[in-house]
């Protein structure tokens, strides 16, 4: 007989990465990271693609990312003004193929969601 949990809702490690990962721009810093030539992007050039994120809730972002151990933050540079760049640690790579499913899942089905029918449901 199968060991069932007695409260799933509990025991479900959604519970816990939602919050690391879940808010409105965390998904989609590390997809812009990942799109970056050479795995490694300028907060500036983050920034100027996230238009609608500001600039203080962007540097908030990166800094949860960073202490969640799903981004690098390198500084180069001794003196003002300094160079940083992000990547993705191994832990964010990781992260990318269910991150990559959601954005295709997203262009398939999100029309769905504004309760439009699916083509599918035809």
């Amino acid at each position: 007989m199968k060991n069932v949990p007695e409260n799933p809702y509990m025991e479900c490690p959604m519970r816990q990465l939602l919050p690391k990962i879940g808010d409105k721009w965390t998904m989609l810093v590390l997809f812009l990271i990942k799109k970056a030539e050479g795995g490694r992007i300028r907060f500036s050039e983050i920034q100027s693609q996230m238009t609608d994120c500001s600039k203080k809730m962007l540097t908030q972002t990166l800094n949860k990312a960073v202490e969640n151990n799903l981004v690098t933050k390198e500084v180069i540079g001794s003196k003002a003004p300094f160079t940083v760049y992000y990547s993705l640690t191994p832990l964010g790579e990781s992260l990318m193929p269910a991150i990559d499913a959601l954005v295709l899942w997203a262009k398939d089905n999100l029309g769905g969601m504004d309760g439009e029918s699916s083509e599918d449901e035809n």
